[in-house]
């Protein structure tokens, strides 16, 4: 096993590159980190440079990664040598809280290991992959001049209203996570004439597409639609991936980033489990 230097991490993205979009989960991360975005996690490998397995992982020297935020996530070749990992190296600091994303096809293999770690876990979401591999994907949809008008970046002020509305937030470590995201990502809202947001999009830690979400009293009027457009465009000519998680059966926004182009990988579903609950 193999922490990874900030030196070595363009060689593993250029790596996880020629698996996405599947790689996303970590390709997110190391490219976060390369733009100075991202700076407590860590990445290991088995080997290297011919790895088989990397894993994103909450860095144990730096304290921001050691509240309730936590995450860990990997992109597998070879899920035997994952399966040795797992049980066999210090490779996850198995006694705290934390959230883990992975391919579903892994579903089986981690089942095994969380029985074997002896740790709860509890399912918090199952997702689609949607994505745009270039900018000649990107639909343009047709919207008024009143609309573009209105669109501006969210401020630190508007974390409170986003974390009210978010379905995973409502609590402190949503909210210092919003602000975070806020402060150190892109991110795009539609106001109303008074200059409040009523519609809004952010970007996660891992560059991906989220917290898309339309005030009741403002929806049916092409707001989400313009942002995901406009958010789109400012990913692809910046060089970012541009990637988004749609829980499965939330078919109103997977309909919408269809119908600007994002592609779905009918094989792939992302889970995420939370653990020591």
């Amino acid at each position: 096993m193999k922490v990874l230097q900030k030196d070595e991490h363009m060689v593993a993205e250029s790596v996880l590159l020629k698996h996405s979009p599947k790689s996303f989960l970590v390709y997110g991360y190391l490219d976060a980190c390369k733009r100075n975005k991202q700076s407590n996690v860590q990445f290991i490998v088995d080997t290297w440079p011919d790895f088989k397995v990397i894993i994103c992982r909450p860095d144990p020297e730096n304290k921001q990664a050691s509240d309730g935020t936590k995450k860990v996530m990997f992109y597998c070749l070879d899920e035997k040598i994952l399966r040795e990992m797992l049980l066999e190296e210090d490779t996850v600091d198995w006694s705290s809280y934390f959230v883990i994303a992975y391919d579903s096809s892994h579903a089986s293999m981690l089942k095994e290991v969380f029985t074997q770690r002896q740790v709860s876990h509890k399912h918090v979401a199952c997702a689609h992959l949607l994505y745009l591999p270039d900018s000649s994907h990107l639909v343009t949809p047709a919207f008024d001049s009143d609309i573009k008008s209105r669109i501006s970046s969210l401020a630190l002020s508007h974390a409170h209203l986003v974390n009210q509305t978010w379905k995973f937030g409502g609590d402190e470590f949503a909210y210092n996570k919003i602000v975070r995201q806020i402060s150190d990502f892109p991110s795009y809202c539609v106001t109303d004439h008074q200059g409040h947001p009523v519609s809004w999009l952010l970007l996660h830690e891992n560059l991906a597409m989220g917290m898309l979400y339309t005030l009741p009293e403002h929806r049916r009027k092409g707001y989400a639609t313009v942002l995901v457009h406009t958010m789109a465009q400012r990913l692809l000519t910046e060089g970012y991936p541009v990637f988004c998680y749609v829980e499965e059966g939330n078919l109103l926004p997977f309909k919408l980033f269809k119908s600007l182009g994002f592609i779905d990988d009918p094989s792939y579903r992302a889970i995420w489990d939370a653990l020591n609950t």
